[in-house]
C-alpha cells in the first residue's frame, strides 16, 4: 500500500481521471456481467466505465449491490475475474478477519493479548521493556511503536534470515498504542502468532475459516524462511473472491445463513484507532475508514491499487484490482477513489 490520499480527502473529477497516465487509445473494457437495470443507473455507470478505460493500470472492476453482481469489467488485458491475483496489502484486511475468528475460537485471547505471550522465544535477549506491552491490537492498528519494516527498511527485513526476530528487534520510535507506523512486519507478527498458537499454518487456517465457508479459492502464497506465511502482503485472491469477502463484512460477518466473522469484531475493526501521518486517513484493525461522496466507506488497500470498498449505507461492495509494478503511483489511487465517489456512488444513488 502507498499511503497517499484516502477516501476522506477530496477526489478528482471523473473527467480528470487521466491524472494517472493515459494511453492514447484505451482498449475496450471486457464486460463480464452487463450492468443491471435495477440498483445502478446505467448511464452513470457507462460514464464510469468509460473513465475507467482511460486508466492503463486498472485491471478489473466488480460492483455488487445488496448481494447482486451488477457490473463486472476487465481492462487492459486483465486476467479472468476468477483467477487469483496478488492483492498486496489488502491481505491485511483478510488477516484481520482471521485474527477475529481466532479470538472467537480461543486460539488467541483477544486484542489486548501481549505479543510475547506467543512469540517470546523470538524476542531479543534483553528486550526493551516496552516490548512486554505490545499487544495484538497494537499490531492490527499499526501502533506497535517499533521502527517500521516497510518503506526503506522493507528490503533489509525480507532479506533477513528470520523475519519475526527482525521485526521484534526493531528499536522503539514511539510507545505501543502511539502514532500510526505502517509496517508489514507488524502484520507478519500476527501471522506468526496464528501459526504458533494454533499449531497450523496461516494458509491452512485461511482455508478452514474463510475459503471453505465462503466458497472461494485462497491459494498458497509466499512464506518466510521459517515457513510462516507472509502476514499482510502477497496473498492471492481473485476479484470475485475479494467481492465475496467484502460482502461478508458488509453483512456483518454472516453470509448465506452462516456466521463466519464475529459481528463485534467487524465493528471493532471499523473503529478508527490511528491516523496516517502521510494522508491524515483513519485506520482501524486492518481497514481504512473514510467517506465517499458523503457516504461512510471502509476499505482494504493494497499497493498499486488493489481495493475492496464497502459502503454499508448504499449496500455496495466494490472491488478494483490493478497492475502494481509501476515504481510511482502517478495519481492512480486518486483516480480509483474518484471512480467510486464520483461515478459508482452517484450511479447507486440514482439507481435506488
Amino acid at each position: 500500500m502507498q499511503q497517499r490520499t484516502l477516501v476522506a480527502l477530496p477526489f478528482l473529477l471523473l473527467a480528470s481521471c487521466g491524472a494517472a497516465p493515459q494511453s492514447s487509445a484505451p482498449a475496450q473494457a471486457q464486460v463480464e456481467t452487463p450492468v443491471a437495470t435495477q440498483g445502478l443507473n446505467a448511464a452513470a455507470m457507462a460514464r464510469t466505465v468509460e473513465a475507467a478505460q482511460r486508466l492503463p493500470r486498472l485491471r478489473s472492476l466488480v460492483v455488487l449491490r445488496d448481494g447482486e453482481t451488477l457490473a463486472e469489467h476487465r481492462f487492459n488485458g486483465g486476467p479472468p475475474l476468477d483467477r487469483p491475483v496478488n492483492i498486496k496489502s489488502a491481505s491485511k484486511s483478510v488477516l484481520s478477519a482471521m485474527v477475529g475468528i481466532a479470538i472467537q475460537r480461543g486460539v488467541l485471547e483477544g486484542a489486548d493479548q501481549p505479543v510475547l505471550s506467543v512469540l517470546r522465544a523470538d524476542a531479543p535477549a534483553s528486550p526493551d521493556p516496552r516490548l512486554q506491552r505490545l499487544t495484538v491490537g497494537n499490531l492490527l492498528s499499526m501502533q506497535a511503536g517499533l521502527d517500521r519494516t516497510s518503506g526503506p527498511n522493507y528490503g533489509r527485513w525480507v532479506s533477513s534470515p528470520n523475519w519475526v526476530r527482525f521485526a521484534l528487534s526493531r528499536p522503539f520510535v514511539d510507545e505501543p498504542g502511539g502514532g500510526m507506523l505502517y509496517s508489514t512486519g507488524s502484520s507478519h507478527l500476527l501471522s506468526a502468532m496464528l501459526t504458533r498458537a494454533s499449531g497450523r499454518s496461516t494458509h491452512a487456517l485461511a482455508q478452514e475459516w474463510l475459503a471453505g465457508p465462503l466458497g472461494i479459492s485462497i491459494p498458497q502464497w509466499p512464506r518466510d524462511p521459517q515457513g510462516v506465511y507472509f502476514g499482510g502482503n502477497d496473498m492471492l485472491m481473485s476479484p470475485r473472491a475479494l467481492a465475496r469477502f467484502g460482502e461478508l463484512y458488509r453483512l456483518g460477518g454472516a453470509i448465506d445463513g452462516r456466521r463466519i466473522v464475529p459481528a463485534a469484531w467487524i465493528e471493532q475493526s471499523w473503529t478508527p484507532r490511528a491516523v496516517s501521518p502521510w494522508s491524515g486517513g483513519r485506520y482501524g484493525y486492518g481497514w481504512f475508514v473514510g467517506e465517499a461522496a458523503g457516504h461512510p466507506v471502509r476499505f482494504a488497500w493494497g499497493y498499486g491499487g488493489q481495493m475492496v470498498y464497502i459502503l454499508p449505507s448504499l449496500k455496495l461492495t466494490v472491488v478494483m484490482t490493478s497492475e502494481s509494478g509501476a515504481a510511482r503511483d502517478g495519481g492512480h489511487i486518486d483516480a480509483l477513489h474518484a471512480l467510486l465517489a464520483e461515478g459508482i456512488v452517484p450511479a447507486a444513488v440514482a439507481g435506488a
